[in-house]
């Protein structure tokens, strides 16, 4: 069975606080992924995405005084509550509005991979990979958020998170 976790930038006065309409505008987002990804308004990941929070979660090792904008880039924002009517199966969504955006990218532009990887990367090297593979692996991701991030910040855009199983 294939899990995503999808982002997808968006202008914060496009989005409704509907869970229902905002499935839909995720699942026409997902259709159209290739071409997004590429515009670089979307990114997702396959079931690797709590493995890169764990990643993240070190940098409250590198620094103890630092906020909890590593929280963001994963898990961050406020969760989208289902209508009464809503259908149970409906994927779990969140919205990151554009501060906290801007956080995220502030936070994976001055956060060190190599550090992380120092503190978090034995704790995810799976059983019987290469830890350079992995660590390759968990660089792109890294790189890829960045990126993400960094455009839909400088956009102001909101982000959009949504799980598809």
């Amino acid at each position: 069975m294939s899990i995503h976790m999808h982002m997808r930038a968006v202008a914060e006065s496009e989005i409704r606080d509907d869970h229902t309409w905002l499935a839909a505008f995720m699942w026409e987002a997902w259709e159209n992924y290739p071409d997004e990804y590429a515009a670089g308004i979307a990114v997702s990941f396959d079931k690797v995405w709590g493995a890169v929070n764990d990643l993240y979660a070190a940098a409250r090792v590198l620094d103890a005084d630092a906020d909890d904008s590593w929280e963001l880039p994963i898990y961050g924002g406020r969760p989208v509550a289902h209508s009464a009517d809503a259908d149970p199966s409906n994927p779990p969504m969140g919205i990151l509005e554009p501060p906290e955006v801007s956080q995220a990218a502030d936070f994976l532009a001055r956060v060190s991979f190599d550090e992380l990887w120092n503190v978090a990367g034995a704790k995810l090297v799976w059983f019987g990979w290469d830890e350079a593979q992995v660590r390759q692996e968990f660089l792109g991701y890294h790189r890829r958020l960045q990126g993400f991030y960094g455009r839909a910040a400088t956009a102001g855009h909101a982000v959009v998170r949504v799980v598809w199983a």
